[in-house]
């Protein structure tokens, strides 16, 4: 899932509208995760949200997994 960084954050909005599984959403003026439930894409990293940041506030840390 995104992680926001409230310090660099300022609101725009930008990632709100790339987020197709609407796990970003605005919440009053604050943009926040929420849980995606519309489909998996952020379990699995889409990314969007974090590439069109003009502040770089969001992360999406994912974890790679090695099937063996």
């Amino acid at each position: 899932m995104p992680q926001i960084d409230y310090e660099k954050c300022t609101g725009c909005g930008i990632c709100v509208g790339v987020c197709s599984c609407q796990a970003i959403v605005f919440e009053g003026t604050k943009v926040v995760v929420k849980k995606a439930h519309r489909c998996d894409t952020c379990t699995r990293w889409c990314g969007n949200c974090e590439l069109v940041c003009p502040n770089d506030a969001i992360s999406c840390p994912f974890e790679i997994v090695i099937n063996s």
